[in-house]
């Protein structure tokens, strides 16, 4: 025996933003405690025993090898790095997260400081549901009942509703359960770079824009007028093309698809260098092909100033790239944007980058991922 033990946890929240306390403690309990092996749907319930706003709630399993006292000092310590403050008075008050101990294995227990298994479960159904949820045959050890039995019988009126958030016991999961990221950006944003990074570190399947080779690229910097219209239509079926293939192909050894681009940024550059008339013709062919691919669970738009980008545009000392103009990126920002708003139906998370450097230093790459998946959290699953 290697001294792990079967645990049961009540989560619940019911203020600000619930559903990423719920999820940044299970993400401090699979760090800090031991292995997440259960998660139960989430429920929306009444307050219980005071006037407040509604509560989520959640049971999940997990194995450690802390005893019952150190997990209960590690829950309250969890507490307290998201925010909680502890009351002293007595009675019932609103909270960012309420951790509790429901089973540990088949022990009991009692002292000053802890019981368990946790005395007033049994007449609480935001605590039953769940908990039947994902361990329906569990015993209580002093009642001789499993979790389904004490469901049946708890007199708890109180209004129960389940949700359709679901949340996970790691950032892996949380990636994989996005399915198909595109991280987009103006010219010289860091979106293949970023792209690359949560690839690699989450297991996704990376999608790349493929056309350094365009021949008209460098001949449309040189003179934008003459040759917009048949660099736009190239990308627009390389595009489609590569987007299409690349995204159709699961590869069953990854998590998730990660792109640098979207195959909607065609329409975006389209619209900004192309004459009225070649854009409504350019629109057509864009349309039809537009509705047979592949969307993005969530869109991601990197966001830099004008003056950023250029800088990161010098440093990458592409030449064909060198003489680009102020106006024309911020046109290119414009469009984005006004692609963002026009499309609300869509996951799109705005980052805006400001000074953040997530190349050199991990603190930043590690904000922007805390932005996706708090975003990624809210969505239904």
């Amino acid at each position: 025996m290697d001294g792990t033990q079967t645990a049961y946890l009540s989560l619940g929240s019911n203020v600000g933003d619930k559903l990423n306390y719920l999820q940044d403690a299970i993400l401090a309990i699979q760090s800090q405690i031991g292995e997440v092996t259960q998660i139960s749907p989430i429920y929306e319930s009444s307050a219980w025993g005071f006037e407040a706003e509604d509560f989520y709630n959640l049971c999940i399993g997990l194995r450690t090898k802390l005893d019952p006292q150190t997990l209960l000092d590690t829950l309250l310590k969890i507490e307290k790095q998201l925010g909680r403050i502890r009351y002293q008075e007595s009675g019932y008050e609103p909270r960012k997260i309420d951790l509790d101990i429901l089973y540990y294995d088949k022990q009991t227990l009692f002292t000053e400081h802890l019981v368990i298994p946790h005395p007033e479960m049994t007449f609480r159904r935001f605590v039953l549901k769940p908990l039947a949820d994902i361990a329906p045959q569990f015993y209580h050890p002093v009642l001789n009942k499993d979790s389904r039995n004490l469901l049946q019988e708890c007199k708890d009126k109180g209004t129960l509703k389940k949700t359709p958030y679901r949340l996970f016991k790691d950032q892996n999961d949380l990636f994989a359960n996005t399915n198909f990221i595109a991280i987009e950006g103006n010219i010289g944003a860091g979106k293949t770079t970023l792209a690359k990074k949560i690839a690699t570190d989450f297991n996704g399947k990376l999608v790349l824009e493929r056309f350094a080779d365009n021949p008209f690229l460098p001949k449309f910097y040189e003179d934008q007028s003459r040759y917009a219209f048949p660099l736009e239509m190239s990308f627009l079926a390389d595009r489609y093309q590569q987007f299409t293939d690349d995204t159709s192909q699961y590869d069953l050894f990854k998590n998730f698809m990660v792109s640098d681009y979207d195959i909607y940024k065609s329409l975006i550059f389209a619209q900004v260098t192309l004459q009225k008339e070649e854009f409504k013709l350019y629109r057509k062919l864009f349309d039809l092909m537009y509705k047979e691919v592949k969307k993005p669970k969530i869109y991601v738009y990197l966001y830099q100033t004008t003056e950023r980008l250029l800088e990161n545009i010098k440093k990458r000392g592409r030449d064909y790239e060198q003489n680009i103009a102020p106006e024309y990126l911020a046109s290119i920002n414009q469009g984005y944007f006004d692609f963002i708003k026009s499309y609300p139906e869509q996951n799109n998370l705005i980052i805006e980058l400001g000074d953040l450097d997530f190349v050199a230093n991990e603190a930043d790459y590690n904000f922007i991922i805390d932005k996706i998946l708090k975003f990624a959290v809210q969505l239904p699953s």
